[in-house]
């Protein structure tokens, strides 16, 4: 792992962005908090039996406590919110702009809680990669605004929260399990919590088709497993504000994405908000002495 360990930001960013691909292939044939406590369901089972095969650390009742709030914040609460917001007319666009102010709210809290030092050109960082989503995301948002409910906008910002908390959770008390043991517990919290929003707000009406059945394999196989494996890996070895800021990249990664598969369209403008995002990222993620 450590010799790969620069291409590692890399290689989350352009598998987390998938993550919007493959949600809008799965969100008209099931309602979200069903669809996800299938996909945290089936993540759980295929850690469970990678830990009898690896033979993997147990979890003290401590720890596996810890990590299963961790996991009902970062994935239960954060794709919970997000999946229900934009099933009930929130565009993708407005949605990604709100996830953007995850990194300041994650440097905020760190600050807080974990007493994480962040400098001036980190904070200027975190500033130009927000501006950059916003040129990225622009013309995606048009009259959408216009349209938000206070429930979904209510829904989008716990989101947020609930991600950044997750994150600060995830470093302060779990960073010290075994990493597959640690996400089977997070996959333990977040399923419990979508299941029970399931039953008690949802019909749980799937209709199994083959655009269904690819974004469910795709977003438990390489999501929920290998870009989750990266991120607990990039938190315990990093700051968690500076692991946040990683998240400025993704709406880049997605609409170059949907470029060729749904055939969005990308201006200069655009792109130039891409280049400024990565420049805030270097900036946050920067390590040279001031």
């Amino acid at each position: 792992m450590k010799s790969l360990a620069p291409l590692i930001p890399v290689i989350f960013v352009l598998l987390w962005a998938t993550g919007f691909i493959g949600a809008r292939y799965a969100m008209p044939w099931a309602e979200p908090f069903t669809f996800l406590a299938a996909r945290f369901g089936l993540a759980m089972l295929i850690l469970a039996a990678m830990i009898l095969l690896f033979r993997s650390v147990r979890a003290s009742t401590r720890g596996a406590a810890n990590a299963t709030i961790a996991g009902a914040l970062m994935h239960g609460v954060y794709l919970g919110g997000t999946f229900w917001a934009i099933r009930n007319g929130m565009t993708a666009g407005v949605s990604a702009l709100i996830v953007g102010l995850q990194p300041l709210i994650t440097a905020i809290m760190a600050g807080l809680v974990l007493g994480e030092r962040i400098e001036r050109r980190h904070w200027a960082g975190l500033a130009l990669g927000f501006v950059g989503v916003v040129i990225v995301l622009w013309p995606k948002l048009g009259a959408a605004a216009d349209a938000l409910s206070p429930a979904v906008l209510a829904a989008m910002l716990v989101a947020v929260v609930g991600m950044s908390a997750g994150t600060i959770w995830q470093k302060k008390f779990v960073t010290g399990l075994d990493l597959v043991t640690g996400t089977f517990w997070q996959y333990l919290g977040a399923t419990l919590l979508m299941a029970a929003m399931s039953l008690f707000l949802e019909t749980r009406t799937v209709i199994v088709t083959g655009e269904l059945v690819f974004a469910m394999a795709w977003l438990v196989l390489v999501l929920s497993i290998g870009a989750i494996f990266l991120l607990m890996y990039l938190i315990r070895e990093g700051s968690v504000a500076k692991v946040a800021s990683l998240f400025y990249l993704v709406p880049a990664a997605t609409a170059l994405m949907a470029w060729p598969l749904f055939g969005e369209t990308l201006t200069w403008v655009q792109i130039g908000g891409m280049l400024l995002a990565t420049v805030g990222v270097a900036l946050a993620t920067s390590t040279r002495d001031a």
